[in-house]
């Protein structure tokens, strides 16, 4: 069999995450970056760009090129499923999905928790047919991705991750693992779908974007920004937000009717000597760093703790105030009454710690989800809920976002960040909408400390509008 002759035309490949383009002369290379940012490699002699270019730096270099190019990037292959059992899309998430095609299958869905975003992204697998990877943030989400496929498009799909690797046409993996074999995989996949799509603009976690030639893209998110303002990297990454629907524009239709109800509470008196002892301890601290340095600030505090005690100190006071916050035992007596309140109905509690997690685990004998609990133990819990064996669930930021969590419409918070996305992502986990019945989310929070701060800030979300205030 006589070898294939040698081309000499222009020769564009993946290489590690790269486009690679070889064989332009001198004179065409002066107007090279007409088609793409491309830059001199001198090791290999050859112009490298990000692989996210493919799409446009095909079209363009096809048209300054013609027949000379030979386009060596792998075709993503045609995937066929093999028993197709989605339920009908609704008009909202029909509207969402055509506008996605319509944006040349490039962009951002943006829609609260319990709206069906998941059952947009199955469509567009359908509908496109082409090989995909699906990217979550974390193992849970990533297995319940791979459940979701199987029962809606008979497609057992590939893991990559939680130290499997079985790579397949469909395949699930989560962020970490992602942009960590991208330089790989990054060109084995006609469609890739962001779940969770805040966690992309990431210093590492972008390059599972950057590295990947997939021309179709869908980012997924209930809440994207970031407070880093490093969301607006998404337009690039993924494309333009191409729909958009906010809580209260679901609630009563697509979401669950829902109330905000605002519990203040007060620390006892030795909780209170405590905390103010604890203020004062950081305050002086501070004050005293201040004199010489008039914009030192937590970060600064926290760079210092290795050399200086008193820093040190300082840090820990901060710690043991916000842990008078998150576990004051007033809480406990208003969680019994509100258990006893909804007696019968599932309940899930949000806490501000692991520690106060446990407290109230411990405290009502009902099962707690953490962030190191294993996969088979988090399954138990969850099917345990929803079979009803336990009425009430207790996590810290394990369920705040993307888990399906069994139908409840009635949560707890008893600690939390300041983050308007985290107290979007609770309100979610409560809006699923079973017939008419109305949701309620309780805050509990310590009045006169950095809690209420925090949920003021929380509370600024247009969710969380018409919040009443109640005492127990």
């Amino acid at each position: 069999m006589e070898p294939r002759p040698r081309h000499t035309g222009v020769r564009l490949a993946f290489d590690k995450g790269t486009l690679r383009l070889e064989g332009a002369t001198e004179r065409e290379a002066a107007g090279l970056r007409e088609t793409g940012p491309w830059v001199w490699d001198a090791r290999v002699s050859a112009w490298r760009c990000d692989a996210i270019h493919y799409p446009t730096v095909r079209e363009r270099l096809a048209a300054r090129f013609g027949p000379r190019l030979a386009d060596d990037v792998a075709k993503p292959p045609r995937v066929s499923w093999r028993q197709v059992s989605l339920p009908p899309l609704r008009r909202e998430q029909q509207e969402a999905l055509d506008a996605w095609l319509a944006a040349g299958g490039r962009g951002q869905v943006i829609m609260p928790t319990g709206t069906g975003k998941t059952e947009i992204a199955l469509a567009a697998m359908r509908h496109t047919s082409i090989a995909t990877l699906v990217v979550a943030p974390v193992r849970d989400l990533m297995y319940q991705w791979h459940r979701r496929i199987l029962r809606g498009l008979g497609y057992d799909a590939g893991i990559l991750g939680d130290n499997r690797c079985n790579v397949q046409p469909v395949t699930v993996t989560t962020y970490d693992s992602a942009y960590a074999h991208m330089p790989d995989l990054g060109a084995c996949f006609g469609l890739i779908v962001f779940d969770e799509e805040h966690h992309l603009p990431g210093r590492c976690r972008r390059e599972a974007a950057l590295f990947a030639a997939a021309p179709l893209r869908l980012g997924l998110s209930a809440t994207p920004e970031r407070s880093d303002g490093l969301h607006s990297d998404l337009d690039f990454l993924i494309g333009p937000v191409v729909y958009r629907q906010e809580i209260p524009h679901a609630k009563g239709r697509t979401l669950a009717d829902y109330d905000v109800v605002r519990i203040p509470v007060a620390l006892a008196d030795d909780e209170q000597a405590r905390y103010e002892d604890c203020g004062r301890i950081l305050r002086d601290f501070i004050a005293a760093r201040r004199k010489d340095k008039p914009d030192y600030d937590w970060q600064d505090l926290c760079a210092d703790t290795g050399t200086d005690p008193d820093a040190r100190r300082a840090q820990k006071a901060f710690y043991a105030r916000k842990a008078i916050e998150d576990r004051a035992r007033e809480k406990l007596r208003v969680l019994e009454d509100l258990f006893r309140l909804h007696a019968g109905e599932r309940t899930l509690v949000f806490a501000g710690s692991n520690a106060m997690a446990l407290d109230v685990s411990r405290r009502f004998l009902v099962p707690t989800l953490l962030a190191h609990s294993r996969k088979r133990e988090r399954l138990a819990v969850l099917e345990g809920f929803a079979a009803g064996r336990f009425p009430v669930l207790v996590a810290n930021q394990v369920l705040d976002e993307g888990v399906d969590v069994p139908e409840a419409k009635v949560a707890v918070v008893i600690g939390g960040m300041a983050s308007s996305r985290q107290a979007k992502q609770r309100l979610g986990r409560i809006l699923r909408r079973t017939g008419d019945a109305r949701a309620t989310l309780y805050e509990v929070v310590c009045q006169d400390t950095g809690e209420e701060t925090r949920s003021r800030r929380r509370r600024s979300s247009d969710a969380y509008d018409h919040t009443t205030r109640r005492r127990l």
